[in-house]
């Protein structure tokens, strides 16, 4: 073997630095030689954006300044290449400093580095206007990818004092930057503030800057690197042959490492960073985690997914079906208290959690009745199996909290599957590839995980010593796991659920559904205090803290409770580890009493808002602070549990941490990856808020109002996409939708106006939060919403009225509109009670109005007349249809040019009614017209004439729409 050295002539010799000031000084000169040139040649356009250009804006964002305009493109791409080689080198030089033998970590962050370099050349060379897709795929790659890589640099940092420092600065100011940066991107996107543009475009510079910046502090680690290149052969003196003599010989380069001894004690590599991350990454452990992470993301994909299926018989049946007894399938662990069948169940926990796959094949049951029955089998078996499994391994402390930590990601994996899927789950049993589902690949990789993740248990017959037996009452610890159960499915299932919560309308005052990305990092966040700083989450005063948190989600809105929401997202998910590591400890029976405590939580939070038609539900009415003040006194319960429960005694513990951290570093790993994919999924997710109406020559505004069932059709499908084809295909622009609250347990979580409204482009109000106890309703517009005020109308006896007052910006003009659902038709006195104050409220607003409800009554009989006629002000849109009875469309002071009724197929139990109105012209009469008298851009698709399309066609009126003068 050739020595790794050779001796010869030193041609070229220069010192490390140089890689990082070249690199620092030609990539700041990418973008400052851009912005100079286009302030120069095209100050006016480059400051202009959608909504404002000069004197408004009058500083250039960077995505303006190296975009497509020539020269500044050019410009920018040619010092970006010149960029690339010191840039690879330093990425090289970082990995060489600090590569250890026992840490695949410096590997992965110099892959990452790589990886982060070629990406940048994707959307420097890719622009939008070439491929707006691949551009977004590039530049979100490249923003992900700027995490692990900064992170993962501090992490392996040499002991450099200074180097270290500055590396903090410059990271801590680009995180930071972060926080303002997004803030005057909502008031510019959403609020269409003049002026948010141009800050922030100082803060979007200023990242560029501190990200340039940071790799700029490599100049001080590199000082004790000198790179040389050696002439080993001669070439350089002419000795080598030409290429003309066919004679090829080897020459070698290498880049050598000179380092003084002062420096080389600054800069060991085999210091450790810390116990998580500073072992040797195995590959096969590595599978191990993900295979333990994704058996958690089933487990809670199908919890969540008996509820929703539950849901849909008492759905249709309007009350109690008996369907309902299958949620306390998930008691099952009580099976686990008799010793025979607590043994057989250990000795074939593989088999079991195989048996529990069933409840991802259920989407291959097209009858109801199974596919419930299939979940329900599903839900019980993973209940079991889960437990047998923590309690088979209750000796083996460092297992146990790993499965547990890796239950933990499940559920924040997935959140981020909804996340990305518009809140429903991808392997859920209402889900099928015509819907967006997944279930084929979820399935295929369950079973490849399940079969990994279950090796056959070798454990030591026994429990625990007796020095590590709980001192304290199983039943405390019981209530704890209980409110963790409830706590964690209720409000982290979802990433928007509590955003929801706190959602007031327009203009936008809190987080939106893009934001969920928050829910999720305080959620990551809190997996990590508790892994780490066990003792904080398990102190008294973070229990205070998060009862305060509780106080501020159920009683403010906007941002202050959404803080609220991010302490209890950070505290359930910290709190995990600690209460199911005490529930384990005092047995099976824990499990069986904490999941029944865990239904009754379930119910209670049903009763709340459907206490019309169960029994005793008066008890529960609107009373979500009662449910939010007993999880907290649950969790209290397991927490007062914990000082004598808690595995082991300090020395213990201390024997087993750098097990634990070792293991824990790998599910870290994941959690990360999991992380920077909910980052790169709310980039995606950000409202564009550019949207354009169907007709906007003709100044038409479309109007629909439909009820959607909860967005479950017939047959038990989610149907957001069979909603929003009929909308697209119907030319809708603003439409109220009913029935479309399902952020609760019993209906997965979901929204489904998110979906539509991102898909179809369009604003969207969610309408009054889950917390405000109605059955949903929303309005999505193409219209801008300038305001919007929530209503619940008085129902001193039955379910609440939801009503949405908002204000539209339509074709230069100002439009009101409301979205209504009234209550029952068994409670006459709160109906005419709403009439009254629906009718003062529209009579009031001194705007043309659009009225888009669910009245319960008969055209020209009882309250009908409060709502049309001289105390509302309001005009039925076809007073000679006398074939209604739910939904209804009112309008004042514009013109109503068409009216059409369009079936629901299997969709939902009502149909869709449209109604076209032209802007700035007077009401007009109800002399009706035919079609060929009405210009193009005010006619109905003809596509739904005759037989229609899917089952869609016009219903009732023989001659389809209806049009008047």
């Amino acid at each position: 073997m050739a020595p790794k050295f050779r001796e010869g002539d030193v041609v070229v010799a220069f010192s490390g630095t140089w890689v990082s000031w070249v690199h620092t000084v030609v990539a700041y000169s990418a973008f400052i030689g851009a912005l100079v040139t286009g302030l120069s040649l095209h100050y006016k356009k480059i400051v202009e954006n959608e909504y404002y250009g000069y004197p408004q804006e009058w500083f250039p964002s960077v995505s303006a300044t190296i975009g497509d305009r020539y020269p500044e493109r050019s410009v920018f791409q040619f010092f970006i290449a010149m960029t690339s080689g010191p840039r690879f080198l330093l990425v090289f030089l970082w990995y060489i400093l600090t590569a250890r033998s026992n840490s695949n970590l410096p590997k992965v962050v110099a892959g990452v580095g790589v990886f982060r370099t070629l990406s940048c050349g994707g959307w420097t060379y890719v622009t939008s206007t070439d491929d707006h897709g691949w551009h977004d795929i590039f530049m979100i790659s490249y923003l992900v990818a700027t995490l692990p890589w900064t992170l993962g640099c501090l992490a392996l940092s040499p002991h450099n004092t200074k180097a270290v420092k500055y590396r903090k600065i410059m990271a801590g100011s680009f995180f930071g930057t972060l926080v303002p940066l997004i803030y005057f991107f909502i008031q510019h996107k959403i609020h269409k503030v003049p002026g948010a543009y141009t800050i922030y475009a100082f803060f979007e510079w200023a990242l560029i800057l501190f990200d340039v910046g940071f790799d700029a502090v490599t100049a001080l680690d590199f000082e004790g690197f000198e790179l040389v290149v050696r002439d080993l052969n001669g070439s350089s003196r002419g000795k080598m042959k030409q290429v003309a003599d066919d004679v090829l010989e080897k020459g070698y380069v290498h880049i050598e490492s000179v380092r003084e001894l002062k420096i080389s004690s600054a800069c060991r590599k085999d210091k450790p960073i810390g116990n998580v991350f500073g072992s040797g990454l195995l590959w096969t452990e590595a599978l191990d985690a993900a295979a333990d992470v994704y058996n958690g993301y089933v487990f809670w994909s199908m919890l969540t997914s008996l509820g929703l299926t539950v849901w849909y018989f008492p759905l249709w049946h309007m009350g109690i079906s008996g369907y309902e007894v299958i949620v306390m399938c998930t008691v099952s662990p009580f099976l686990l208290v008799n010793a025979s069948m607590r043994s057989l169940i250990i000795r074939n926990i593989r088999l079991v959690h195989f048996i529990s796959l069933i409840g991802l094949l259920a989407f291959l049951v097209s009858t109801p009745e199974i596919r419930l029955f299939a979940v329900g089998l599903g839900v019980s078996t993973s209940c079991l199996a889960w437990t047998a499994t923590w309690y088979a391994e209750r000796s083996q402390v460092t297992r146990l909290e790993s499965r547990v930590l890796a239950w933990s990601i499940g559920l924040i994996a997935s959140a981020t599957a909804k996340f990305a899927c518009w809140t429903n789950n991808p392997i859920w049993p209402i889900m099928h590839a015509e819907n967006g589902g997944w279930n084929k690949l979820g399935l295929v990789l369950a079973v490849l995980a399940t079969w990994r993740s279950t090796k056959p248990l070798n454990l030591p017959r026994g429990g625990v010593d007796l020095a590590d037996r709980p001192q304290t009452s199983s039943s405390l610890a019981s209530l704890g796991l209980a409110g963790l159960l409830f706590g964690m499915h209720s409000l982290l299932s979802d990433s928007s659920t509590m955003i929801l919560w706190v959602w007031e309308g327009f203009p936008v005052r809190g987080p939106i559904a893009a934001n969920g990305v928050l829910t999720i990092a305080a959620m990551s966040g809190g997996v990590l205090l508790g892994v780490f700083y066990q003792e904080l989450v398990t102190s008294w005063t973070s229990l205070l803290l998060v009862g305060v948190g509780a106080f501020i989600l159920t009683n403010y809105h906007g941002w202050f409770g959404y803080m609220g929401a991010l302490l209890l997202a950070t505290y359930l998910m910290g709190i995990a580890k600690p209460l199911l590591s005490s529930a384990v400890l005092h047995g099976p029976m824990t499990f069986g009493i904490g999941f029944l405590v865990y239904n009754v939580m379930v119910l209670a939070h049903v009763w709340v808002v459907a206490y019309a038609f169960v029994p005793g539900g008066p008890l529960m009415r609107e009373h979500t602070d009662w449910v939010m003040i007993a999880t907290v006194l649950l969790l209290a319960a397991g927490v007062y549990a914990l000082p004598k429960a808690a595995i082991g005694n300090k020395r213990r513990t201390s024997s087993l941490k750098n097990t634990f951290n070792r293991a824990a570093s790998y599910y870290t790993y994941v959690l990360l990856l999991v992380q920077l994919t909910a980052l790169a999924i709310s980039y995606l997710r950000f409202p564009t808020n550019d949207y354009v109406p169907y007709h906007k020559d003709e100044k038409v505004i479309t109007a629909g109002i439909w009820t959607i069932h909860f967005s479950l059709d017939n047959d038990m499908w989610s149907s957001e996409r069979r909603v929003r084809d009929l909308i697209k295909e119907v030319e809708v622009d603003v439409i109220g939708l009913l029935e479309s609250d399902l952020q609760r347990i019993i209906m997965g979580n979901r929204d489904t106006t998110q979906y539509l409204a991102e898909d179809l482009g369009m604003y969207v109000d969610y309408g009054p939060g889950p917390n405000k106890h109605t059955w949903g309703a929303a309005l999505l517009s193409k219209f801008p919403i300038i305001n919007s005020t929530h209503h619940l109308l008085p129902s001193p006896v039955g379910e609440l009225a939801p009503a949405i007052h908002a204000t539209l910006e339509a074709y230069g003009e100002l439009v009101d509109v409301v979205v209504f659902h009234s209550g029952q038709d068994e409670d006459p006195e709160d109906r005419r009670l709403q009439s009254e104050y629906l009718a003062r409220l529209m009579r009031e607003s001194p705007r043309p109005l659009i009225l888009l409800s669910y009245l319960v009554t008969k055209p020209g009989e009882g309250n009908y007349h409060t709502y049309v006629g001289e105390k509302s002000g309001m005009r039925d849109i076809d007073p000679s249809d006398w074939d209604r009875w739910c939904e209804y469309i009112l309008y004042k002071g514009i013109r109503r040019s068409g009216y059409a009724r369009v079936s629901r197929s299997t969709i939902t139990d009502t149909e869709l009614q449209v109604g076209k109105f032209v802007v700035g012209q007077p009401e007009g009469s109800n002399e009706q017209i035919s079609e060929s008298q009405v210009p193009e851009g005010l006619r109905f698709p003809s596509m739904f004439r005759g037989e229609g399309v899917r089952d869609h066609r016009y219903h009732v009126f023989d001659e389809g729409p209806r049009y008047f003068v």
